[in-house]
């Protein structure tokens, strides 16, 4: 072997060991609570359910100017678990990166109100999305509990993705019991941290989790769960989107971004969004 393959060899040998030093390290590292966390995701919620009583704490509901510069608010709510009637599955597919996207559910409750809980990674300032260092336990996992006006409107009217916001069909009492199995989580990931995994723990496998967990085998192992672009039509194909229309045209009739920007300063902004002009 001449020299320059001698060192070829021996810098791919050093590279590896390095990757694997790092896989190892950080596979060994546990999840943790205290790190130095971007401003959005500072704030934990604060849950306390009593009975048919919950009482949420640091709802976010912040005002955004642009993606980056925006002014913390948040405020606290009590209401009655029997008073949440909906759930809404929005699905955000992100420009020009195909098959990949957001999704979340949001709670409407008899009064026009709703309350929306987005499962994310958890950012430390600096930090920005890699879907390979999700693989290898590079971010925290946690639930947001925010106002629609903060974490619909951020997604249509700021990153200007396209947003649908579809009704799902079920009954009030597994709506209920799913809002309950999403709030014993983000209550479990603050006394038990866990990571964020690309694979087997995002938003939408946690959905899917949760819905399972409470009629196993609802929604089945697909494609479209790791690649939520199009987890609609999965859903749709699954009779979970509440509508008669054809599935292209429940998707117009579910886009939400024109509206969105039309009322986005409005106190309606909930409710205006959810009706087709």
């Amino acid at each position: 072997m001449n020299r320059a393959k001698r060192i070829g060899s021996w810098l791919l040998y050093v590279l590896l060991s390095l990757i694997l030093a790092w896989c190892v390290f950080a596979l060994l590292t546990p999840p943790q609570t205290d790190r130095d966390w971007n401003l959005d995701q500072a704030i934990l919620p604060d849950i306390s359910v009593a009975g048919d009583q919950v009482t949420i704490k640091n709802i976010r509901n912040f005002e955004y100017r642009t993606t980056t510069d925006y002014t913390p608010r948040y405020y606290d709510r009590t209401f009655r678990i029997s008073d949440i009637e909906s759930v809404w599955f929005m699905v955000e597919p992100f420009s020009g990166n195909s098959g990949a996207a957001h999704t979340l559910l949001s709670f409407g409750l008899s009064d026009g109100t709703y309350v929306a809980i987005s499962v994310e990674i958890r950012k430390e300032k600096g930090e920005k999305f890699s879907a390979l260092k999700g693989l290898v336990r590079q971010y925290e996992l946690m639930y947001v509990i925010a106002d629609e006006r903060d974490v619909i409107k951020l997604r249509s009217n700021y990153r200007k993705d396209q947003v649908y916001l579809y009704p799902i069909r079920t009954d009030k009492a597994k709506i209920q019991s799913l809002f309950l199995s999403m709030l014993e989580r983000a209550q479990k990931l603050q006394r038990e941290p866990e990571y964020y995994n690309t694979l087997t723990s995002t938003c939408t496998t946690n959905i899917v989790s949760h819905i399972n967990e409470l009629v196993p085998g609802r929604i089945p192992l697909d494609l479209r769960v790791l690649f939520p672009a199009h987890s609609d039509t999965l859903a749709y194909e699954l009779g979970l989107i509440d509508t008669d229309l054809s599935f292209e045209d429940a998707r117009a009739h579910f886009n939400i971004n024109a509206r969105a920007e039309k009322y986005a300063d409005s106190p309606e902004f909930s409710k205006m969004i959810r009706i087709k002009e």
